[in-house]
């Protein structure tokens, strides 16, 4: 029982999924090679990713509170992640994708989702871009950081896919202070 309210409140003992480091040119980006692994996800199409954040998030609290399969309940884990791949033009709506990593325990064999906005996406192994950030994340202080990303990357000449890109959440919205945000672009 202390453990979830902690892991609430505080976002203390969560996994994460497994990465290594890898040699990075420049001091405002990290380089990550994470393993293959399994995460639950949504998607929704709209305008402000924030809403979509927050949307997604809901759903896929439900999946891990034991709306799936096996009624079973899913321990929260970080980062939460949102893959945004932006719309055609500046008035078109763009696609997120909100996931959460799944536990070691339920890697092999997660629980399948009740709900059909619900699918549990698996990643291949991938290297990734990391910019770390903190404070509360809003959608335009992750497009910013996102931004100074590809800027550092393009000064230290590195090849980089631009769309779509990732916001990852590591905190629950009651931690007030030292909270861990980052954005991500892929290899």
């Amino acid at each position: 029982m202390l453990k979830t309210i902690g892991q609430a409140l505080f976002s203390t003992g969560l996994q994460y999924p497994k990465h290594s480091n890898l040699e990075s040119k420049g001091e405002d980006y990290e380089v990550r090679k994470y393993e293959a692994t399994n995460w639950v996800s949504t998607t929704l199409t709209g305008m402000e990713a924030d809403a979509a954040m927050n949307a997604g998030f809901r759903r896929l609290f439900k999946y891990i509170q034991g709306e799936n399969e096996r009624s079973e309940k899913v321990e929260m884990t970080a980062p939460v992640t949102c893959r945004i791949e932006p719309g055609a033009g500046p008035a078109c709506e763009s696609t997120f994708t909100v996931s959460f990593f799944i536990p070691q325990q339920n890697q092999d064999d997660p629980p399948k989702p009740t709900s059909p906005d619900i699918f549990i996406e698996n990643r291949p192994e991938f290297t990734a871009f990391v910019r770390m950030y903190g404070g509360f994340s809003r959608e335009e202080v992750a497009l910013q950081e996102h931004l100074k990303l590809a800027e550092s990357l393009r000064r230290d000449g590195l090849e980089f896919r631009d769309q779509p890109y990732y916001r990852a959440g590591y905190d629950s919205p009651f931690k007030l202070t030292n909270r861990r945000n980052e954005v991500w672009l892929l290899q």
